[in-house]
C-alpha cells in the first residue's frame, strides 16, 4: 500500500505505540526512531513552554493576592512561603497542541498569533488539575504537596475559578478574527469537563458490578480527550481552516487524549513514582474505577471475581501487599492488556482524523511526534 493511501504509516505501526509502557520497562533507555520522536517532541514541549510562559506569569499575576500565591505555588514558581521556585510546571502538552495545529494549517504567522490562546487552554487545563486535586484528595502531584494541602480546600478551589475565568478574559480581550469561536469551543468545553469529573465522582460512589467499562470510556473522553481535542481545533481556527478541518482536528485530539489517559491509568496502577509523581498505587488505594479496572472487571474472569471483592472494601495502608494483590488482580483479569490494546487502537483513529485534516505528514509532524510522545510514556 502507498502512502498517498496510508499517509501516517501502517496501521501495525501505529498500534505498536500504546505497547511502549510494558515492552520497555521503566529505566530502559530508548534508542532508534521511537528516541528521534521523543526527542522532536520534547523540543516541541520546550518551545511551547518558552512561548507560553510569559503570557501564563502575566494572567497570573493579575489575580488578587490569595489567588496569586495559590496559582503560583502550583504552577512551580514559588514555595510555599512565597519564596521563587524552579519547579516542574507540567509538560505543556495542550498549548504545545495548540501551536503545532496552527503551524500544521497556518504557519509560522498563525503560531505566533496563537500563543494567548494557547496559555488560556493551559489555565483551563490547571483549573481542572487544582479542583480535581481537592475532589480527588491526591496529596502529591509533579513530585510535591498539592495545593489544597498547603492552602486549605477553599483556597485551592478559588484560585482554579479564578484561573478558568481569566482564561476566558484573555480570549475576550484577543483582537484575533478566531477569539471568540475559540473562546466558545473553550467555555463549552469546560462544561464537558465538569460534566466528566461529576460522572468520575458519581461512580466512585457505586458498587463495582454497577459500573460499566461504556460509562467509564465516555467519562474519560469528558475528562481528558475533551480538553485535547479542544486544544487542537482552538489552533486550527486560529489558522483559519475550514470547519471540517477544524472538527476533524477535534476528533484527532478526542482519540489521542483518550489514548493518553488509558495509558495514564496504566501507569497509574504499575508506574514508578520516580517518573510519575505520584505515590505508587493510588488509583488502587483510593479504589478508583480506572479504566484498566474497569475492563478487568467487566472480562467475567475469576480474576475479576476477586478484584471486584477486594474493591468492595477500603485498602488497608497497614497491609503492605493490598495493593500488589489488587494489581495482580487487575492485570490477570486482562485490564493491562486491553488498555494497552485499546490505546493503540485510538491512536489509529486519531491518526486517521489528523490525515483527514493534514494529508501530508511532514505538515502534521509536529501534532503526530506529540501524539506519540504522550502515547510512549512508560511506566
Amino acid at each position: 500500500m502507498t502512502s498517498a493511501t496510508r499517509p501516517y504509516g501502517t496501521r501495525e505501526r501505529r498500534r505498536s505505540i500504546g505497547s511502549q509502557g510494558e515492552s520497555r520497562g521503566g529505566g530502559e533507555e530508548r534508542t532508534g526512531p521511537a528516541a528521534s520522536e521523543g526527542q522532536e517532541a520534547t523540543a516541541i514541549l520546550e518551545r511551547a513552554r518558552a512561548a507560553v510562559d510569559p503570557e501564563l506569569r502575566a494572567a497570573v499575576d493579575s489575580l488578587p493576592r490569595r489567588m496569586r500565591r495559590v496559582a503560583r505555588y502550583h504552577f512551580g514558581w514559588e514555595h510555599a512561603d512565597g519564596t521563587p521556585a524552579a519547579e516542574n510546571a507540567g509538560k505543556a502538552i495542550r498549548p504545545a497542541l495548540v501551536l503545532a495545529a496552527a503551524t500544521a494549517l497556518g504557519g509560522p504567522a498563525a503560531r505566533a498569533a496563537a500563543v494567548r490562546a494557547a496559555a488560556a487552554v493551559e489555565l483551563v487545563h490547571n483549573f481542572t488539575l487544582l479542583h480535581d486535586d481537592v475532589m480527588d484528595r491526591d496529596t502529591t502531584r509533579r513530585h510535591r504537596a498539592t495545593a489544597w494541602t498547603v492552602f486549605g480546600d477553599a483556597d485551592a478551589i478559588l484560585a482554579g475559578d479564578a484561573l478558568q475565568a481569566r482564561a476566558l478574559g484573555m480570549l475576550a480581550e484577543d483582537p484575533h478574527p478566531a477569539a471568540a469561536a475559540a473562546a466558545a469551543r473553550l467555555a463549552a468545553c469546560v462544561v464537558e469537563l465538569c460534566e466528566g469529573q461529576g460522572t468520575d465522582t458519581a461512580l466512585e460512589k457505586r458498587a463495582p458490578a454497577e459500573v460499566t467499562l461504556d460509562e467509564v470510556l465516555v467519562m474519560a473522553e469528558a475528562k481528558t480527550g475533551a480538553l485535547i481535542g479542544c486544544a487542537c481545533a482552538v489552533g486550527a481556527l486560529y489558522a483559519g481552516a475550514a470547519p471540517e478541518d477544524v472538527d476533524a482536528l477535534d476528533a484527532f485530539g478526542r482519540e489521542a487524549g483518550l489514548a493518553f489517559q488509558l495509558i495514564d491509568d496504566v501507569i497509574g496502577i504499575w508506574g514508578d513514582p520516580g517518573h510519575t509523581g505520584k505515590p505508587a498505587g493510588a488509583d488502587l488505594a483510593a479504589r478508583k474505577k480506572s479504566l484498566p479496572v474497569a475492563a478487568a472487571l467487566a472480562s467475567g474472569t475469576p480474576a475479576a471475581g476477586e478484584l471486584a471483592e477486594l474493591y468492595a472494601r477500603p485498602h488497608v495502608p497497614e497491609d503492605p501487599d493490598d495493593l500488589d494483590r489488587t494489581a495482580l488482580a487487575v492485570e490477570r483479569a486482562g485490564g493491562r492488556a486491553w488498555a494497552q490494546d485499546q490505546a493503540a487502537d485510538r491512536m489509529s483513529r486519531a491518526m486517521d482524523e489528523l490525515a483527514r485534516a493534514i494529508p501530508d505528514p511532514e505538515s502534521a509532524g509536529g501534532l503526530l511526534s506529540l501524539a506519540e510522545f504522550v502515547t510512549r510514556r512508560s511506566t
